[in-house]
């Protein structure tokens, strides 16, 4: 009797034992299958964004970010075909919203890759093209802040350094212009043309305001023309800095500061049209 009552407790286990395999097994396996299938909707994904059907694509990336969260690639190209769908400058609410998913989509891939360089300059890029209508110098520091992580993690690549004194040109530039403007509205008798000196209360107080972020700009330029040596689109920004500069400095500055701005972009100019004769002779 004994015996019979160990042989059947024995069985009742190896049964229980057997049931919970099976469980795994199947479970193991659903696992599995949704991997693969969170694969081939990324394949499929990437094939319809580079046939341009992206509405397509995002619905392919979603369904595999659903079926396997653990695939940050799916997530990366979701980010990417949101940011490639906005367009800059456009206004509507549906077009923010495109923009603002983006943003969401990038920021989630960092939070299970905090170093991924893709997503911090998505971001960035997005938040720079949204900050320009409306004009909001807010989004133009976010976005500046993301370019300087990417300098902390890849301190070598010479893209950041330009987006960060193109955002600093922007804000400096838009602050003089819309000086100039309250100067000509309050002095109709007198008006300030775009080319001409600050008078010197105005001078005192752009420089006061913007020198630091101005100097930061061209820093930043050098920097990453110093890694590229060829890069006419930072030395022409550099040009346009130094033009705010001048306008933070008296006459006998201003001149010398003018020159270098002159010099560079002729530099710049010049290293263009030399790729442009490259390009066509290959």
């Amino acid at each position: 009797m004994n015996a019979y009552r160990h042989i059947r407790k024995s069985s009742n286990g190896l049964g229980r034992a057997t049931g919970l395999l099976v469980v795994l097994a199947v479970a193991l396996c659903a696992t599995g299958c949704a991997k693969l299938k969170a694969r081939d909707l990324l394949n499929k994904g990437v094939a319809s964004f580079q046939n341009g059907k992206y509405d397509d694509s995002i619905e392919d990336f979603k369904q595999a970010k659903d079926l396997d969260p653990d695939l940050l690639n799916a997530r990366l190209y979701l980010a990417t075909a949101y940011a490639t769908v906005y367009i800059p400058g456009a206004p509507s609410d549906e077009n923010v919203r495109v923009g603002q998913q983006a943003i969401a989509e990038f920021q989630d891939v960092l939070s299970h890759d905090p170093a991924n360089i893709s997503a911090i300059d998505g971001i960035g890029s997005i938040l720079f093209n949204m900050a320009g209508t409306p004009f909001t110098p807010e989004k133009f520091a976010q976005s500046k802040e993301y370019h300087q992580k990417h300098i902390q993690l890849q301190g070598s690549d010479p893209e950041p350094y330009y987006w960060v004194g193109v955002i600093d040109w922007t804000l400096a530039y838009r602050a003089n212009t819309e000086m100039r403007q309250k100067y000509n509205l309050e002095n109709p008798k007198k008006q300030l043309k775009d080319l001409d000196p600050l008078p010197d209360a105005m001078r005192t107080a752009y420089a006061m305001q913007y020198g630091q972020m101005v100097d930061e700009g061209l820093q930043n330029l050098d920097k990453a023309v110093q890694l590229r040596p060829e890069y006419s689109d930072a030395m022409a920004y550099q040009n346009l800095l130094l033009r705010q500069k001048a306008d933070m400095s008296d006459a006998s500055t201003r001149a010398g500061l003018e020159k270098q701005a002159d010099d560079l972009l002729e530099k710049a100019k010049a290293i263009k049209l030399k790729l442009e004769e490259e390009k066509a002779k290959s």
